[in-house]
Order: structure tokens, then sequence, then C-alpha cells
């Protein structure tokens, strides 16, 4: 079964990372950027490499099996995004075979996009290095 993945932007996440929602409980990140992974990071995430994901999807899947709510980005949310989110929720489905309330989100524009507002908010974002980054 083939499902439409929705895409959440930079602030629906930033209202959620600050709500009273807890993270890798009532929902999680999950980073899938490579080498390109340092230089900063979304607060709380999983970092789950893109070249590594089918390897490690399964243990993904049992990790968070009981969050509600997986989003997923890699630097603009393109191609590794919403890839490793469609392996996830397709692993998941095979490996649960529940229904479940449960959803997987891919985090437009990714982590590029988030950290060019964010950057500067410890809240949000964590081990950001403004020589990796071209900053305004």
């Amino acid at each position: 079964m083939t499902q439409t993945l929705r895409y959440m932007n930079r602030d629906e996440l930033a209202e959620l990372i600050k709500s009273d929602k807890v993270a890798k409980k009532d929902y999680v990140v999950v980073d899938v950027r490579d080498d390109d992974y340092v230089g900063g990071n979304i607060k709380g995430c999983i970092n789950q490499p893109a070249s590594e994901f089918l390897m490690t999807v399964d243990g993904l899947v049992s990790k968070t099996k009981d969050v509600p709510l997986v989003i997923f980005h890699c630097a603009l949310s393109q191609v590794r995004g919403p890839k490793s989110a469609r392996i996830y929720a397709e692993t998941r489905q095979n490996i649960l075979d529940k229904d479940i309330d449960h959803e997987v989100v891919v985090l437009r524009d990714g982590f590029t996009e988030f950290q060019a507002k964010y950057r500067n908010d410890p809240e949000l974002v964590e081990n950001w290095d403004k020589d990796f980054w071209v900053t305004e």
C-alpha cells in the first residue's frame, strides 16, 4: 500500500517542539542527512543516515513503534527525507501489521530552511556552527 506523505512546514514543527508535546514520546524527528549532518541539527532529533537507512529501518521502527508522529527530513527534504519516510512507513506496516493511530510526515524544505529561521533558538536547534552555513 503506497501512502501519500503529508508535509509539515518549519513553523509547524517549531510550534510542535515548543508545545507541551514530549519528544520521542508524542513525536520524533528523524534526520536522514549523511556527512552533511555536521553543522547543526533539530534539537533532540535522531540521526539515521540515508546511506544506511535500509539496514537500520527495522530498528527505527521498533524504537518508534509507540510514537504517534514521526517527522523525517534531510537537508532540503527533496529526495532523502521523503524516500526514507516512505521506506519507514512501508516497513512499519509490514513489521507491525497494525492499524494504529500513527502518522509519517516530511519537513518541507528540510533542515536548510529550518535553520535559516531558527538557528539562534536553542530550544529548536543544537550544535549549530556558522562555518557550515552561508548566512545573510
